[in-house]
């Protein structure tokens, strides 16, 4: 291993920075409803299964989103594809933020997942397109720490402000931090294009359609869908747990997600290192597995003390971000570089389609009687998360067999 393929330039951090805090302002804007999720309820007076409704929205609008960019997606420079994309997100956010009932707010998610359900899979494409697979690991643990900065950050301020004003204020704060992230990318972000000097004769469909057939890249999709499938069940429905059922109250709640965003801030870059140096299969079962005893014992929770709520809420975070990065550094490795926006694209949609599913289905699954009364078949949600999770790391087998032949 050369000091070439491992080390990263001054433009590189730059690069992981800009993607990083796109990452931050798009997963802000989708993690957001989670924590709002009981305040949304009660002000809008919204059934658990229309809850499940708006957040099934924008997933399932932005894997449309992803199926319809595919066949183009590696015929444009990606720079351009980002900003374009990008902007229509913020508008998106800001149609969430004037929302004035459950189907304005319904059409609000689905616009704003036309456009922000594209941008992730563009970041995993400028990813494949320069960084090399020894650096990918550190990188995908970057990345995700835009995740963990939306928990520390984020999330906090936008539960303060939705409390002390209303749940449309979080919305306009991500407007604010999107324009500034947006220009940024505009001044600091080189033409990504190296893609378009592949000689290409087919239609945007037919290369779709070419990306789809491929048996390769079909067990990545499907290891992708599943991994968002079994995150998805739950995620939703954190806060209404955590408030109804285990009597967390409105001001420990930002407390809570706060120091779940911190304990991922500190666990990725580690994670992303030794993704690096050890077998990332063999880290991304040994996650998994972690994962499914934390899931079953947190989804079986009664009443107990705030800092035992909080550290089952750490170690699940550590569970979900843990396996995460070694199996999306994987599956990210699968294409070739004229079909990696296609497939990144095709990728993403899948998770948000299968997210979106996880989402209605959850709405479905639990019930609540009256907006006060806890949430009933939770544990139901954790039992089918842990044989999902199961699943998952077959596939993901499957595909580190397949990086292993052809090296």
């Amino acid at each position: 291993m050369t000091t070439e393929k491992t080390t990263f330039t001054g433009y590189h951090k730059l690069v992981i920075l800009l993607l990083a805090l796109t990452q931050f302002s798009v997963v802000l804007d989708f993690m957001v409803l989670s924590p709002l999720g009981d305040l949304l309820m009660k002000s809008l007076h919204l059934s658990t299964s229309q809850f499940g409704t708006v957040v099934s929205a924008y997933s399932l609008s932005a894997g449309v989103a992803g199926f319809l960019t595919a066949g183009f997606a590696d015929s444009f420079d990606r720079k351009r594809l980002l900003l374009f994309f990008y902007i229509g997100f913020i508008v998106g956010t800001l149609f969430c933020g004037i929302s004035q009932s459950y189907v304005q707010l319904v059409i609000a998610r689905i616009v704003t997942g036309l456009f922000g359900g594209v941008i992730g899979s563009i970041s995993m494409a400028i990813v494949a397109d320069l960084f090399t697979i020894q650096q990918r690991g550190r990188v995908m643990g970057f990345l995700q720490m835009g995740f963990g900065a939306s928990q520390v950050l984020g999330i906090p301020i936008s539960l303060f402000l939705a409390y002390k004003w209303n749940w449309k204020v979080p919305f306009f704060l991500i407007v604010v931090i999107a324009h500034v992230i947006w220009l940024c990318v505009v001044l600091f972000l080189q033409p990504i294009n190296a893609h378009l000097k592949e000689k290409r004769t087919s239609s945007a469909l037919s290369h779709l359609l070419k990306t789809l057939r491929n048996p390769e890249y079909r067990t990545g999709f499907l290891a992708s869908a599943l991994l968002s499938l079994g995150g998805f069940l739950i995620m939703p429905w954190g806060a209404a747990f955590s408030i109804n059922n285990l009597h967390v109250t409105k001001e420990q709640l930002p407390i809570m997600f706060m120091v779940s965003g911190v304990s991922t801030l500190l666990i990725m870059p580690f994670i992303g290192k030794l993704s690096d140096k050890m077998d990332k299969f063999r880290l991304m079962w040994l996650a998994t597995t972690w994962l499914m005893f934390i899931v079953v014992v947190y989804t079986n929770l009664i009443p107990v003390p705030f800092w035992l709520v909080v550290t089952l809420n750490v170690l699940l975070m550590m569970g979900v971000m843990s396996r995460m990065v070694p199996a999306m550094a994987l599956i990210t490795s699968l294409p070739t570089m004229p079909d990696r926006g296609a497939f990144m694209s095709i990728n993403s949609s899948l998770q948000y389609v299968s997210g979106g599913i996880a989402a209605a289905i959850g709405g479905l699954i639990i019930q609540q009687q009256t907006p006060k009364s806890p949430i009933e078949h939770f544990d139901i949600l954790g039992y089918l998360m842990v044989v999902i999770a199961g699943t998952c790391i077959y596939l993901v087998l499957k595909v580190n067999r397949i990086l292993k032949s052809r090296r």
